[in-house]
């Protein structure tokens, strides 16, 4: 049972932001995300797409954004639960909740805060009729720890920033050719990415497969082969023993539907006149999983929900404390 004060649900900018100002009032975070690193869509989708509302940053990548708010909070240590969802609420009788991922893990602390941007993400999973049969047996759709597939026989599908990273990551540190399947020849990833990938396939590193589609898995037990075919309808069958496809991830507000949450066109009402709580007293969304009238999907705002969230927080953890606010240009971090 892993225990905190303050349980967020998202590690996603809005999300990170959140542990910043529960640190500024002393109170301890753990996040629970998905996604297997921190930084929601921001990182995982289009980390090299700039934004241009954060103030201070005329301009900001928003790769470079998640970077700078995981070194803002790193004074307050926050820990993580990262690659599960967070799958069911209870509440038990002294007011505080338990939180259990899709994995079993449980959580327990007297605050939620959902900070999940759009929902939870899914990985958008092919349209194979073996697919389910192969998922943990070959096919993975998120690759937490790359130790376990180094000098394997892996191939990836997709045409974006994660299938080409991953491409030139296992293609550096593995002694196996890899292979990468894209229905197109236009990849959407960035360019250094897609210059670097062409060149790891002139050195014999890679294979690059396009206008071509997995169409077919093969194996007893597990994953054994996979078949390609090629536009003009040729296929090809090559041995191996892991498939990524990596076609990115669709945002689900998911598990959080059976929460007994109010939900409005897909988000969370909250109480925006105060605090952001939902309508179960104890746990808040912010960011752009929430919703009230008015409501601006920025990030900005995000983050002025998770302040005001942070300060009832505090209330409801210590009942009998009154908190002074303190301003970071008196005291620095280090004050608090």
């Amino acid at each position: 049972m892993i225990q905190t004060d303050i349980l967020i649900i998202g590690a996603g900018p809005v999300g990170l932001f959140t542990v910043f100002e529960a640190g500024l009032m002393q109170l301890r975070c753990h996040i629970i995300d998905s996604i297997t690193q921190a930084g929601g869509q921001l990182k995982e989708i289009y980390p090299k797409k700039p934004i241009y509302d954060i103030p201070g940053f005329p301009s900001v990548l928003a790769g470079d954004l998640i970077d700078n708010l995981e070194k803002q909070i790193e004074p307050f240590q926050p820990s993580y639960t990262l690659g599960e969802r967070a799958e069911t609420v209870e509440k038990l009788t002294d007011n505080t909740f338990v939180v259990t991922t899709n994995e079993g893990t449980l959580h327990k602390a007297p605050v939620v805060i959902i900070a999940g941007g759009l929902g939870s993400f899914e990985a958008r999973k092919p349209k194979l009729d073996s697919i389910t049969f192969f998922e943990k047996k070959g096919v993975e759709f998120m690759i937490k720890d790359p130790n376990l597939y180094l000098n394997k026989k892996i191939i990836i599908s997709g045409g974006g920033d994660s299938a080409l990273d991953w491409a030139l990551y296992f293609s550096e540190k593995s002694n196996e050719k890899i292979h990468l399947v894209h229905r197109s020849d236009s990849f959407r990833a960035h360019k250094d990415s897609v210059n670097n990938i062409y060149k790891l396939q002139t050195e014999g590193k890679v294979e690059i497969h396009t206008f071509s589609e997995v169409s077919l898995l093969k194996g007893k037990e597990r994953l054994e082969e996979i078949e390609i075919t090629t536009k003009e309808g040729v296929k090809i069958l090559l041995p191996t023993e892991y498939w990524f496809p990596l076609f990115g991830l669709s945002p689900k507000l998911g598990p959080l539907t059976h929460w007994g949450l109010e939900i409005k066109k897909n988000a969370i009402v909250v109480d925006n006149t105060l605090d952001y709580q939902t309508n179960i007293p104890g746990i808040f969304a912010v960011g752009d999983v929430n919703t009230y009238p008015g409501k601006l999907k920025l990030i900005l705002c995000g983050f002025h929900e998770a302040t005001m969230a942070v300060q009832t927080a505090y209330k409801i953890i210590y009942p009998e404390k009154k908190h002074t606010l303190k301003y970071t240009t008196v005291q620095g971090i280090n004050g608090f």
